[in-house]
């Protein structure tokens, strides 16, 4: 197996709202958010209500992880390149995030490398933020607070395509349609996950979802490293 890619966990997250709407927030944070909701409001006709529902699971300061889906490849006694994934979700944020530290904590640091999707930007910090919310205790992996944005030794997908270019964003999705790769969008996308949690209480299919974006992008670390695709039948549920 090509040596870069053994220690290398690839990961995403789905996060909500802390509460469904926000008339279920306590006084102090509904005050919060219509603060935060004076900078985002982009139409006069959106309420502070409209916002929470559309935005809130974005920051970690009002969200909350209900799945943390992660892959990793390995080989096979013959010596065929495999894919394991794995999903942890669940209401309970604080066990979520007990059981993703547990893993995180049995890797190597020296070696380990976490790998996201615009996980400098969202992912790693999101998750550092609500462990301390949750007082899990940060894992090494994960215990970057102070670190400069350059000196972050986690993977990035999208860092990865911008070779240089600190302005540019580029969508996983973008990426999967340039590269040929197959997309989980067939499933649903980001924007849904709040009304699929709360409203369908459809957890499993956010796992899912959430798994799918894993497989992809470690399809789409292979392709730019200039190697092939994994084939399907060797990703594994596991």
């Amino acid at each position: 197996m090509n040596a870069e890619l053994r220690d290398i966990l690839f990961l995403d997250i789905e996060t909500i709202g802390m509460v469904e709407n926000f008339n279920q927030l306590n006084e102090r944070f509904k005050t919060q958010w219509a603060r935060k909701a004076s900078f985002l409001r982009r139409d006069t006709n959106q309420t502070d209500e409209d916002l929470f529902y559309e935005r809130a699971g974005i920051y970690a300061e009002f969200g909350k992880i209900i799945v943390v889906a992660i892959g990793k490849f390995s080989e096979t006694e013959n010596g065929t390149l495999v894919f394991k994934t794995k999903s942890i979700a669940g209401s309970d944020e604080k066990k979520l995030l007990e059981d993703f530290k547990s893993i995180l904590d049995k890797m190597d640091p020296a070696k380990a490398k976490l790998c996201a999707h615009n996980g400098k930007e969202f992912d790693f910090p999101y998750l550092s933020r609500r462990m301390l919310v949750n007082g899990v205790p940060l894992p090494t992996l994960l215990n970057l607070s102070g670190t400069k944005k350059w000196d972050v030794p986690h993977l990035d997908t999208m860092e990865m395509w911008k070779f240089g270019d600190y302005k540019h964003y580029t969508s996983l999705d973008l990426l999967l349609a340039l590269f040929d790769i197959p997309s989980s969008k067939g499933l649903m996308d980001g924007s849904m996950v709040n009304t699929v949690y709360y409203k369908e209480k459809n957890l499993p299919k956010i796992m899912e979802y959430c798994i799918a974006d894993v497989v992809a992008m470690a399809q789409l670390f292979l392709r730019m490293k200039g190697l092939p695709l994994i084939e399907e039948k060797n990703i594994v549920s596991t």
